[in-house]
């Protein structure tokens, strides 16, 4: 693709950091730069259905033809956790004053070794980030997923989720997607929704999200976002 190209080329470039050479850069400081980039270029239009997490977002390159019907943006950067969503709330989710946020992380979380309560913590904060910011903008979020390569990671993942959901019932900005229980088959991780790897998703594996995603958006939320009235 032409213009991720020039994108990542004008990532590459970029200058060194202002205190000098051997300094590292903060984690996904490159596609972060893409993303700005991008808007500057392509400036986003404010109310759209913002999409924002880890790999599954990012590798979620058809997200504009499955939601035909709604402006949708994507910010993914592969291997996120919630808080480096957190980290870069500014940059990659209240800019856009999105009228409604699709939000897919935890995953990562469980499998760098953190506890399924410290995951939970992260997104409270991020829960809290989005209420100073955007204040009753609906949240929709995305019940980590199952794979065949973190199949040992499946206790922790369903506690997680189990969690989120609970969270979910107290709050009228907050819905949660089930999209592990359709991505199970027999009981088992279902092998044919993934890519060679085992861990990120092929087409089938994006129809499973797409048609459930769009039942969940289909519902009317109990809140809106005071940006787009």
């Amino acid at each position: 693709m032409l213009v991720l190209s020039v994108f990542f080329g004008l990532g590459a470039c970029s200058p060194p950091p202002a205190d000098g050479e051997g300094v590292s850069p903060a984690p996904f400081a490159e596609e972060i730069h893409v993303f700005a980039m991008e808007d500057e270029i392509f400036p986003p239009a404010p109310c759209a259905t913002l999409f924002v997490g880890s790999s599954s977002i990012r590798f979620w390159f058809r997200l504009t033809n499955d939601f035909p019907e709604a402006y949708v943006i994507r910010r993914g950067f592969g291997g996120a956790a919630i808080s480096d969503i957190n980290h870069y709330f500014d940059e990659v989710v209240s800019r856009y004053h999105p009228s409604r946020i699709v939000f897919y992380a935890g995953e990562n979380d469980l499998n760098a070794g953190m506890a399924v309560e410290d995951a939970v913590s992260a997104f409270h904060k991020f829960m809290d980030m989005k209420d100073s910011a955007l204040g009753a903008t609906p949240v929709y979020f995305i019940s980590v997923k199952p794979s065949v390569a973190r199949v040992e990671e499946l206790p922790l993942q369903a506690a997680l989720n189990q969690e989120m959901a609970a969270l979910a019932e107290t709050r009228a900005d907050l819905t949660f997607i089930d999209v592990a229980g359709p991505m199970m088959k027999d009981g088992m991780v279902d092998r044919e929704v993934y890519v060679s790897d085992q861990l990120h998703m092929n087409a089938r594996g994006y129809d499973i999200w797409r048609d459930v995603i769009h039942r969940a958006l289909e519902s009317e939320s109990e809140t809106v976002s005071p940006f787009c009235p």
